[in-house]
């Protein structure tokens, strides 16, 4: 079985993490008790779909700065030989339209309140998973989750800090009435809680009880259903219980690559994993002789901005698409835009192909299942609307809509917006190699493809894959670069016109985590440095 050769692989960068091993199971996650919770699963004798479920479930307590009850949900399952995709990603209310904003006086989708809100994937992605591929009941594999969202937990370093800066921001922007749920469930005592300190939600332990009984039946046409119903005609909103009763998340069948003869996977579009594709095509008609080179970095922010230009203008919900994926990543389109790659920085534009706030989580097990999954609420704690008694905070997807009528991605009723999560999946020669993702937000593709190209054309393993500076294209010729980026090649970007900004805090340059599979089936996992990145395994 053709795999990555470990004894070949390398980390030049200082890290107090190494590149974890085991063979029977591993879950890797930025939040320590989230992945000890998938461990427990894998231990009682579920499989790695059901422990990917119990991370997934147990991230929307521990973690609910990034995802939570009232999120979206995408999953690439390795299993019987083969992939699957889940795009568990849900559609604007069908009361929900143009003519509404414009209304209220909106020429862009708001950020908070009602109007951003749209339906709720995630409860239906851990049933659906469950059905398929889960060996254990919802209910066993959601217990340490509702364990602690009964009993508590003490907020770990990264999510007691983006907890405060949450709380903050929502206490300044947030007066109205129907914003005060958020506050009483997330800030009990009016203030965020602090690192190390216990919070627990009851309301959150008895949703998830009822979600995990009823294989989430009770979400999408019972007793929540009728609770996120009345919420929402109480304070004006376009939710109903119509629009839950009548989702059901999507099995879709992933896009790829190839590059340089391992074959990368992504969700197809609404999601924008497309955009990594994009990329990669670009630049496998490149030589990368080694990573810390000016050229290097200059082929690939470039490449990236071609990618990410046709990705905006392009990419939708998949049934409103105009353009077709195999156009987009078509080899003679990718030559064409490689041909746009000079010496200098390009103030990108989209092409013309020839017609033809989130967690990511990995999770394996010991008899060849994989699973790539990623949740989100979008921004922080979402909309700022947290049901009553329930603890769920509503997604705000809805704010990546366009409000521009002709756009590809305008706001329609029943329609999915474009979607910034994604997980990714590597196989080669039809064997699976294992999951990978970076959340966070606009750097998800961008992460992607340095994570790919850190492992595949620079020849790190996992651990060091994750801990290599990163850069993120911001817009027009503007990279932003983290502290620890080499600075003589900062320097040369700039004289090729790249326009450089040194940020200190590396949190907006995304949390990735790796799981590979050896040619023997040992697993060798790499968890994310800029969080409480933990690998748990046996």
């Amino acid at each position: 079985m053709p795999m990555l050769n470990f004894d070949t692989l390398h980390n030049p960068y200082a890290s107090c993490r190494l590149t974890a091993f085991a063979k029977n199971g591993m879950v890797a996650s930025a939040q320590p008790l989230a992945a000890e919770a998938g461990l427990s699963v894998l231990r009682k004798g579920g499989n790695a779909i059901d422990a990917a479920i119990a991370t997934a479930v147990c991230l929307t307590v521990v973690e609910p700065t990034s995802n939570g009850i009232g999120g979206d949900a995408f999953a690439l399952v390795w299993t019987k030989g083969q992939l699957f995709g889940l795009n568990a990603s849900g559609p604007a209310p069908q009361r929900l339209s143009l003519q509404a904003l414009e209304r209220a006086g909106y020429k862009e989708m708001p950020t908070y309140g009602w109007f951003p809100v749209t339906v709720p994937g995630a409860p239906a992605a851990w049933a659906e998973l469950s059905a398929r591929f889960g060996k254990l009941p919802l209910t066993e594999v959601m217990a340490p989750a509702i364990a602690y969202a009964e009993q508590g937990f003490p907020l770990s370093p990264t999510v007691g800090r983006n907890w405060g800066k949450a709380f903050d921001t929502f206490a300044l922007d947030l007066k109205d009435e129907q914003y005060k749920s958020l506050f009483s469930t997330f800030a009990p005592q009016g203030r965020a809680p602090k690192i190390g300190e216990l919070w627990s939600s009851p309301d959150h332990a008895r949703t998830l009880q009822a979600i995990a009984e009823t294989n989430a039946r009770s979400f999408y046409s019972g007793a929540i259903a009728d609770k996120i119903d009345e919420f929402s005609k109480k304070y004006g909103g376009f939710l109903r219980k119509e629009d839950l009763e009548a989702y059901i998340p999507e099995w879709v069948t992933p896009i790829n690559v190839n590059y340089r003869g391992y074959t990368v996977w992504e969700i197809p579009p609404n999601g924008h994993g497309l955009i990594t594709l994009i990329a990669l095509n670009i630049l496998k008609g490149f030589d990368f002789e080694m990573k810390e080179s000016p050229e290097s970095y200059h082929r690939q922010i470039e490449a990236l901005k071609l990618a990410f230009m046709d990705g905006k203008k392009y990419i939708a919900d998949s049934a409103k698409m105009q353009m077709d994926i195999i156009d987009l990543l078509a080899d003679n389109y990718a030559m064409q835009r490689r041909k746009e790659i000079g010496e200098r920085a390009l103030m990108p534009e989209p092409g013309s192909p020839p017609k033809g706030g989130t967690v990511y989580l990995a999770a394996a097990d010991g008899e060849g299942n994989m699973v790539s999954y990623i949740q989100s609420n979008y921004m922080d704690f979402g909309s700022g609307l947290v049901v009553p008694e329930t603890g769920i905070n509503l997604q705000n997807r809805g704010n990546n809509f366009s409000l521009v009528p002709d756009h590809v991605n305008c706001l329609e009723p029943g329609k999915r917006p474009y979607h910034t999560i994604i997980p990714g999946f590597l196989t080669k020669d039809g064997c699976p190699i294992g999951p990978f993702g970076v959340m966070g937000g606009f750097m998800q593709p961008q992460g992607h493809l340095q994570v790919l190209m850190n492992t595949i054309d620079f020849d790190l393993n996992p651990q060091a894959t994750l801990d290599a500076p990163r850069w993120q294209w911001i817009n027009g010729k503007t990279i932003e670069l983290e502290h620890s980026f080499p600075k003589h090649i900062a320097e040369d970007l700039a004289r090729r016109g790249h326009e450089i900004r040194w940020v200190q805090d590396s949190t907006s340059f995304g949390r990735g985590q790796i799981i590979w599979r050896t040619s023997d089936g040992i697993l060798a996992g790499g968890t994310e440095p800029r969080a409480d990145g933990h690998i748990a395994m046996w």
